[in-house]
């Protein structure tokens, strides 16, 4: 294969630059995370119950599953530069409109449209790929959400800032502006990566039975399903048990859920410095046990009945630190499955991470009550924690029968 040229910022014909991989990925983080604090302002203002409110977040995060889809395919057959710069355009437009509803069904649809900002998700994931082998795919996917956690880590504290000051509407500004100047950037810089663009998607799609069938396709996919589902079971609850549960300010529920992203770049700095070395099943072992141990210990403080809100809050550091480990190992591993189909597979591996996501973050957001407290959002991460050490053991297990016993055409 052809070294690609050197990497030159704001220089299209060269590869992206790490910080635009970095702006890519954090606008679907920005998007889903800068209103949270507000939702209950929201809620009251459309005459809705914080329940139906939430579905700004759940329905959001189906959406971004079904956007993943199609933007494998699409960035495999037309690029990845063409792809992302539509894809900005668009969220910058829709986030303008839901600045500017008036009713909570216009709000919904424009919501909607917000989706496109995970494509930068499904790009930059498989730009990565494109540029580089799987152990330094871990590594660099790693670095690049590092930088990404801080959109996480921030945004949430912005969007409460703004909110209490200007309303919940001028977080919707925020990210049309956001959005813009992202473009901007990605049309100065990115440039294309994809020099195999299939023939046509009739040619993916008879690509795609040996992916579907790929034992080692899904448990990477699933152990990425439920890492994930521990934060999006956070992102369901946690505005509600800020708010509600312990009394919070939107700035301060902002300020209290800026603790799990530090641990994501913490977890992300972990994985970008040791994953070359230890290699991917232990750095997908210890991080799931990391949130584990973590969670367990929030429920046991619980229980005890600390009522102080860093009774939880502190221990939602594990979620990110263990996401921060796992994900950048899963991704790459799964991303080596079929690296011809680099874009689709990630496109499919984030789907099904994002709609085990929305089916938990919705979970968590209806079984929390103010009587029941903590309890339900501590029990949905544990289980989702469980059911992603059992995805581990299993992707281990048939990666190391595929090397005892090496098929024709290992997928």
């Amino acid at each position: 294969m052809t070294p690609f040229p050197p990497v030159r910022y704001l220089d299209r014909t060269t590869p992206p630059h790490i910080t635009t991989l970095i702006l890519m990925t954090a606008m679907a983080a920005v998007a889903s995370n800068l209103f949270l604090p507000s939702l209950p302002a929201m809620a009251e203002e459309f005459g809705t119950s914080y329940a139906i409110m939430q579905f700004a977040v759940t329905g959001f995060l189906a959406l971004t599953g079904f956007v993943q889809l199609a933007t494998g395919p699409v960035s495999d057959r037309y690029g990845r530069r063409p792809v992302m710069v539509a894809a900005l355009v668009i969220f910058a437009c829709a986030s303008l409109g839901a600045a500017y509803a008036t009713t909570l069904t216009g709000f919904f649809i424009c919501r909607a449209f917000q989706a496109s900002s995970v494509v930068g998700f499904v790009v930059s994931r498989a730009a990565i790929r494109d540029m580089v082998g799987r152990e330094q795919a871990a590594s660099m996917i790693g670095y690049v959400t590092m930088g990404m956690a801080l959109a996480p880590m921030i945004a949430p504290t912005i969007g409460g800032f703004l909110g209490d000051v200007f309303g919940w509407r001028s977080n919707f500004v925020a990210l049309a502006m956001i959005g813009t100047l992202t473009a901007l950037i990605i049309w100065a810089d990115q440039g294309e990566t994809n020099r195999h663009k299939s023939g046509s998607f009739t040619q993916q799609a008879r690509a795609y039975p040996a992916l579907l069938c790929s034992p080692r396709f899904w448990g990477y996919a699933l152990t990425m399903t439920f890492a994930s589902g521990t934060f999006f079971a956070f992102l369901g609850g946690a505005p509600f048990v800020g708010s509600v549960v312990y009394g919070l300010s939107a700035t301060e529920v902002g300020m209290y859920m800026a603790i799990t992203p530090m641990g994501y770049a913490t977890g992300n700095g972990l994985s970008g410095r040791f994953t070359a070395r230890i290699g991917l099943y232990r750095m997908m072992i210890a991080g799931t046990l990391i949130t584990l141990c973590g969670m367990a210990l929030a429920l046991l403080v619980t229980i005890i009945g600390v009522a102080h809100p860093l009774g939880f809050f502190a221990f939602t550091f594990t979620i990110g630190l263990g996401n921060g480990i796992i994900l950048p190992s899963a991704n790459a591993g799964m991303l080596d499955v079929r690296p011809d189909l680099a874009g689709s597979a990630t496109g499919l591996g984030g789907a099904l991470m994002t709609f085990g996501g929305a089916a938990l973050s919705a979970l968590a957001a209806f079984t929390l009550t103010e009587a029941s407290g903590v309890y339900p959002l501590v029990l949905c991460i544990l289980g989702s924690s469980l059911l992603c050490l059992v995805c581990v053991l299993c992707t281990i297990r048939a990666e190391q029968t595929i090397a005892a016993h090496p098929p024709a055409n290992p997928v």
